[in-house]
């Protein structure tokens, strides 16, 4: 132990006795090690976001939605008649459409426009997607069947157009059409770069009046299934009701898609494990080229202090001796440069996700920060190992000679 702490003390001080050169030596290691602190840190925190918004929908949910050619046009369509069917599935707790209006730019109120995105839903869906007025109420049935003309906006929508502390009771304008405020949300923040307060939500069936029954609408079916443990034979019966509905017989392919929300958590996942490792590749190398920099100063820093070498063999000193100074010197510098990245990448991953609007705050995961570090130190052990070797392979005698 006595002999770890006394080489320990020794690496330090040739550290500090070349401050300059220490720290150009681990500029490598600190960009490596910050880079992809940095990267991990904005796509981690953009699949947390992702993931918590999705896992209010619970794992016995089904997104049952029309599919879109290699040009992005609707292949199919899902009616109120397909919407009937479904609900007569024996599984199935409950299910609600939604379903995007684009009719018009944005909404106005006294004459400030914003644009938002408006929504047509059911009842159901403040319970399916966490979706809880903060102020006054959600769509109800009696709305819903009247293709009333009222929404509930969220927090962002508000501000923008410059509405009351409390709107209801209020009337924001949609193109030629008049909707009455009935609600506020609760603030949910972002996902994917998308403000989930910036929504205006009306009733499924005044969307779809809105946008006329000759136009094919983009409808999403989020359905709650009753048991976990069935999820796979409801998925079946889900598909083949649809295809019989739709007409799609033998081996046709399907004009729409079914995935439940561990499917669509496990390819988000997929994606940014993809994205991770991507760049973790790329940036990787700049650890390599810092590991080759360390091995190249440590190797003139043999050849520097050759006779203190001699010197310490003369007194004693074993190659074992020798080698752990040298080792312990490559990978302490290799050790702060990673310390340093990690400060650094921690710091860029931050400002760069409160530059991007709407983008979700960075998250540096636990594992992120044991590989940079752990990385950091075997590129310290590994490329440090040859100048150590060399200098524990001197001989003391050539060693004292040397000028």
């Amino acid at each position: 132990m006595l002999i770890l702490f006394e080489a320990f003390r020794s690496a330090i001080r040739a550290i500090l006795a070349s401050k300059m050169r220490s720290f150009l030596t681990s500029l490598g290691i600190i960009i490596g090690v910050a880079s992809i602190i940095a990267v991990v840190s904005l796509v981690k925190g953009l699949e947390t976001s992702i993931t918590d918004q999705f896992e209010g929908y619970g794992s016995n949910s089904l997104f049952i939605q029309q599919k879109r050619d290699n040009y992005g046009r609707l292949q199919g369509n899902l009616t109120d008649d397909d919407l009937i069917k479904l609900r007569g599935i024996d599984g199935i707790e409950v299910i609600s459409p939604q379903t995007f209006v684009f009719e018009y730019n944005g909404v106005q109120y006294q004459g400030k426009d914003h644009s938002a995105d408006v929504v047509g839903v059911m009842p159901d869906y403040a319970e399916m997607d966490s979706s809880y007025p903060e102020i006054g109420r959600f769509i109800t049935t009696a709305d819903a069947n009247g293709r009333k003309k009222v929404a509930v906006i969220g927090v962002k929508v508000q501000e923008e157009l410059g509405l009351p502390e409390n709107p209801i009771g209020e009337f924001i304008q949609y193109g030629p059409h008049w909707l009455k405020v009935i609600g506020v949300l609760e603030s949910k923040g972002q996902m994917l770069g998308q403000d989930l307060d910036n929504y205006v939500y009306i009733p499924y069936p005044t969307a779809i009046s809105i946008m006329g029954f000759q136009k094919q609408p983009f409808v999403i079916f989020v359905a709650r299934v009753s048991d976990v443990d069935r999820m796979a034979a409801i998925t079946e019966r889900v598909k083949q009701t649809l295809r019989r509905q739709h007409g799609i017989n033998g081996d046709e392919e399907s004009d729409f898609t079914i995935q439940s929300s561990d499917q669509v958590l496990s390819s988000i996942g997929q994606v940014t494990q993809v994205i991770t490792l991507v760049f973790g590749g790329i940036v990787g190398i700049s650890l390599l080229v810092g590991g080759i920099g360390i091995m190249n100063i440590m190797l003139v820093s043999v050849t520097e202090r050759t006779r203190e070498v001699g010197i310490c063999k003369a007194l004693g000193a074993t190659r074992a001796d020798i080698l752990l100074q040298f080792l312990l010197e490559a990978v302490i510098i290799s050790l702060i440069g990673g310390l340093v990245g990690l400060a650094i990448g921690f710091g860029l991953g931050t400002a760069i996700a409160s530059i991007i609007p709407n983008f979700p705050p960075s998250d540096v995961p636990a594992w992120a920060i044991a590989l940079a570090l752990g990385f950091s130190t075997g590129v310290g052990v590994i490329f440090g190992i040859l100048p150590a070797a060399k200098a524990a392979r001197l001989d003391p005698i050539d060693a004292l000679r040397y000028e």
